[in-house]
């Protein structure tokens, strides 16, 4: 396997993310006048969808949104501004309130662009109120990418917490998939973990795979990234490979197991229901496909 990878479901928003107007109080209040702008409203990770015919998000004209704080997601190269507000989601009819794990991946790259961009804001504006330094209630600031401590001035800006996820082939190019201690017993993925302080990524991947499965792991290779607001993540794809002699010593606090897969085994553990194919959200599904060669048998489209 070479290259990156070729799409990935939350990394395709197609906005002008305008960062340079988000100080910009006139314009800002100009481009909520404009009956052009739209609004997203977000309430606990869910926003209103329609599906006649395809999923699409309901936007509202700015007149017509509710109360609630404000932040701008950007602009359209057709000049429509787009904004994002949290607040309980409005009855519109024909419309149901979805989340990214349901509808990120069948939005067309637009909307799910809007989408990952707004869970992303509302889940650090509601986890990160108060001054880490004093504890003062801040303020959002910069059309809602920052928050200010009117006691101190420090200003905070949103939380991404980097993670590697990495997907580990041997020598007879057998994939090596691994069972959570938390996961039902028919799931199982590649390994991953979070990036810690002073590491690079490439170490974290090595790492990672030596403490969950007791493995040496070389050639690691960058394949792509994408946000993962679930609620803050940033993952970032890998490859990697090892040694498929060396006894596997799964981590017990973590991997429940851990076993190598040929394409035929993986498809004949799927298609007894052993093992429950991914849908295409995650990059773990992604690097799956790309080693296996195209979708999956009995794939979900989401």
């Amino acid at each position: 396997m070479t290259g990156g990878l070729e799409w990935l479901a939350l990394a395709r928003g197609t906005l002008d993310r305008v960062a340079l107007r988000r100080r910009d109080d006139d314009w800002l209040a100009a481009a909520w006048a404009d009956p052009r702008s739209r609004v997203l409203v977000v309430r606990d990770g869910r926003s209103l969808v329609t599906g006649d015919p395809d999923p699409a998000l309901v936007l509202l004209p700015a007149a017509q949104a509710p109360d609630g704080d404000r932040w701008l997601l950007g602009e359209d190269a057709d000049g429509t501004v787009y904004f994002g507000v949290t607040a309980p989601l409005p009855a519109v009819e024909g419309a149901e309130p979805a989340g990214l794990r349901q509808v990120g991946a069948l939005l067309a790259d637009r909307d799910s662009g809007l989408l990952t961009h707004a869970v992303a804001l509302e889940h650090w504006h509601a986890t990160h109120r108060f001054c880490p330094r004093c504890g003062t209630e801040t303020k959002v600031a910069s059309a809602g990418h920052v928050r200010v401590c009117p006691a101190d001035g420090s200003q905070h800006f949103p939380r991404v917490d980097p993670a590697v996820i990495m997907l580990v082939t041997d020598a007879s190019d057998r994939i090596l998939l691994a069972r959570g201690t938390r996961w039902a017993a028919d799931r199982r993925s590649i390994l991953a973990g979070f990036v810690e302080p002073g590491e690079s990524l490439e170490q974290a991947v090595a790492r990672e795979v030596e403490e969950e499965v007791g493995l040496a792991v070389r050639d690691v290779r960058y394949a792509g990234s994408q946000p993962w607001p679930l609620p803050r993540s940033l993952m970032l794809g890998f490859t990697a490979t090892a040694d498929g002699t060396v006894p596997l010593r799964p981590d017990p606090e973590e991997i429940l197991d851990a076993a190598w897969y040929t394409r035929e085994e993986l498809r004949a553990a799927i298609d007894a229901g052993d093992i429950v194919a991914p849908g295409p959200l995650s990059i773990a599904a992604q690097l799956i496909m790309r080693w296996y060669g195209g979708e999956l048998p009995s794939m979900p489209h989401f």
